[in-house]
């Protein structure tokens, strides 16, 4: 995982709490992701990013696309908006770097205000728009755990601390 240390790096530099690299065999996919975004996310069907918008694909062809990679890095903060910022940024300097396929995923928080599709608009930042690693399949818990990264379910998540976490997908 030599290759990953800059990533590494750049994200702890960009104010990432954690960023581990992973091997493509440490992500855990399960189907199940769907059924906690059907029934417990009060985004189903609003946002661009998200897996009930027509056309985007389904869980299997996410999986299979994802299979596709050998290694990537995970970043873990306490804001949503930096983890997308900063795993953002490492898809961007990959992709510098020659990883042509580099592809962040992470919950998007590119419109404060919420996002266009509510409204019936097009996406206003689809160049940055990443869809959330639960969304497309990927037990963030299992996942995470299993990196000896932190990860709770809330009780309260208006007074708790929050993780969040976001992948790039390098090779």
């Amino acid at each position: 995982m030599e290759k990953a240390r800059k990533y590494v790096e750049q994200a702890l530099a960009l104010g990432a709490a954690d960023a581990v690299p992973f091997a493509i065999s440490d992500i855990r996919f399960d189907s199940r992701t769907l059924l906690k975004c059907m029934y417990g996310c009060g985004d189903w069907g609003r946002n661009h990013t998200c897996p009930s918008r027509p056309g985007n694909p389904t869980m299997e062809q996410y999986r299979e696309m994802f299979s596709r990679y050998s290694w990537g890095v995970i970043v873990h903060c306490h804001e949503k908006a930096l983890s997308q910022k900063i795993s953002f940024e490492l898809e961007r300097t990959a992709f510098a770097d020659g990883y042509y396929f580099a592809f962040s995923l992470s919950d998007c928080a590119s419109c404060p205000a919420g996002c266009a599709a509510e409204t019936g608009q097009p996406c206003r930042f689809v160049k940055t728009a990443r869809p959330a690693f639960h969304s497309v399949g990927i037990d963030v818990f299992a996942t995470v755990h299993g990196l000896g990264l932190p990860l709770d379910t809330l009780f309260d998540p208006e007074t708790e601390e929050q993780n969040w976490y976001s992948a790039v997908f390098v090779e």
